[in-house]
């Protein structure tokens, strides 16, 4: 190459990768235009930070609508194990990976579980062996057409757990006149007996599941009281009624007397929790009662803790700690001797009536807030620590636990009224329901825990196969007028 023009090239080059400078200069006084540098005509796009499958993936979800997009998530959700099935089918034909299940992942955890499997590489050296009898575990028939090998045949064959679904229309609805539209109240509960409690205005219903009749145990307008909250207790005899007026009634249901009438509280009783003999009662007064029903009404527990109503009590499945929650957003666990709370948790914004033990992880208990904290909080009561937390985007009602899996359900209110079904860590949704034209204040689970009632202030109660197995029957919606005033 010539000296002077490899020197020309040089001395280009450099002046190229100089910074220009956007400053005119002077040229004798009169101001001159910068100079041009001159470049090549090639241009050589860089893409190392484009990733083509995420921007096709938002391109085509700004094409639709939201609900075309919801529609889509679902479709995707449902053909994800036949994703699984034919990954692995792949990996067994063309890397011999040699799987033969697909395993049942959580939605996170779909890629994660096919790339677990044995990895092998692409290119790889092989002694071919001598060929076994087609009866062995190893090897194809050497009459079979299928290009297939054993493996995916197996895998082929290996059985598949059907998807599961919740059908998103109560199987019956019934008509609950006079039920409050009260977020402090609590005015259902199922009993052990298959018998539903329902306290509507001043009166106590009781509904039977197994034959659908329904008698009237009590009526309190007679002494100008009305019904703040029922409870029924563990063997499902004996229900107790709380009253805007502070007592505490306690009602034999297959005689349907009154028992005894406990007086203590100074306002409302809107929260009742049974632990064996004993009855915690929680009020407007801002006290806790724990008392037993088989001693004088003299013998008493007063626990002090709230500053505000309590609105939510429920004892631990050991009936070792007691959980409340107050209208001072605080949720507090008490043991069975000490009269002050041992554990104090205040992270919640707003009321805390929603409170749920686990049945299935000892010392887990799961909490609710109210229209300004809107969260699902889940603490470790043996530790003290919060564990997790996740924002359901509207006033929590009531929690509770399925008996059979590690699932929950929840019912809301302010804004959206809607049900909710979650696995439990993973915080996954698995159902949303809807119906309810008014808040979800009431939450029920039916003693074979298969199937929950819900109410609202819409005057309606409707059940729901939300934890249920594979129904033998289906029963089809009904509208029944049953909670009629009895005269």
């Amino acid at each position: 190459m010539d000296q002077d023009y490899e020197r020309r090239l040089l001395r280009q080059i450099n002046h190229q990768n100089l910074p220009r400078e956007t400053h005119p200069t002077k040229c004798g006084g009169a101001t001159c235009s910068p100079p041009t540098v001159k470049s090549g005509d090639r241009f050589i796009p860089t893409r190392a930070g484009s990733n083509w499958s995420i921007n096709f993936h938002y391109a085509n979800e700004n094409c639709r609508s939201p609900s075309q997009n919801h529609k889509a998530k679902d479709a995707s959700a449902e053909s994800g194990k036949d994703t699984l099935a034919y990954a692995a089918l792949l990996r067994n034909e063309l890397l011999g990976a040699g799987i033969e299940v697909v395993a049942e992942p959580h939605v996170d955890d779909r890629r994660q579980a096919v790339l677990s499997q044995s990895s092998h590489s692409l290119f790889r050296y092989t002694v071919h062996t001598k060929r076994v009898p087609f009866d062995s575990d190893s090897e194809v028939s050497p009459y079979s057409l299928s290009p297939l090998s054993n493996k995916s045949h197996k895998l082929l064959r290996s059985p598949r757990k059907p998807a599961r679904k919740i059908s998103k229309i109560p199987f019956k609805v019934l008509d609950a006149p006079e039920l409050q539209d009260d977020f402090y109240l609590n005015l259902v509960d199922w009993s052990a007996g298959n018998l539903l409690s329902v306290g509507l205005g001043a009166c106590v219903y009781l509904w039977s599941a197994c034959t659908s009749q329904v008698t009237r145990l009590c009526d309190l307008s007679v002494d100008g009281d009305s019904v703040t909250s029922v409870c029924w207790n563990e063997r499902g005899s004996l229900v107790a009624v709380g009253t805007h007026k502070g007592y505490v009634q306690i009602w034999d249901a297959a005689g349907g007397r009154k028992l005894s009438s406990l007086e203590g509280h100074s306002a409302r009783v809107g929260a009742l929790a049974w632990n064996g003999e004993q009855l915690s009662s929680g009020s407007r007064d801002r006290v806790i009662l724990q008392r037993d029903v088989r001693t004088p009404p003299s013998a008493e527990r007063r626990l002090q803790g709230h500053r505000q109503e309590v609105c939510g009590l429920k004892w631990s499945p050991d009936h070792q700690h007691l959980a409340s929650g107050g209208n001072d957003n605080k949720l507090l666990v008490w043991n069975s001797s000490s009269l002050l709370p041992v554990q104090q948790y205040s992270d919640h914004v707003a009321a805390v009536k929603a409170i749920a033990w686990s049945p299935h992880q000892h010392g887990l208990l799961a909490s609710g807030g109210g229209t300004a904290d809107r969260c699902l909080r889940f603490w470790n009561t043996l530790t003290g620590q919060a564990l997790q937390s996740t924002d359901t985007g509207s006033q929590v009602c009531n929690l509770a636990w399925s008996k059979h899996a590690n699932e929950l359900v929840s019912t809301h209110g302010y804004s959206q009224n809607q049900i909710l079904v979650w696995k439990y860590p993973s915080l996954t949704q698995v159902a949303k329901l809807t119906g309810h034209s008014y808040r979800v204040l009431y939450l029920a689970v039916s003693p074979d825990g298969e199937a929950i009632v819900t109410g609202a202030g819409d005057e309606t109660l409707r059940f729901w196969n939300v934890f249920s197995k594979t129904r033998c029957t289906k029963e089809s919606k009904s509208v029944l007028n049953l909670f009629t005033r009895i005269r």
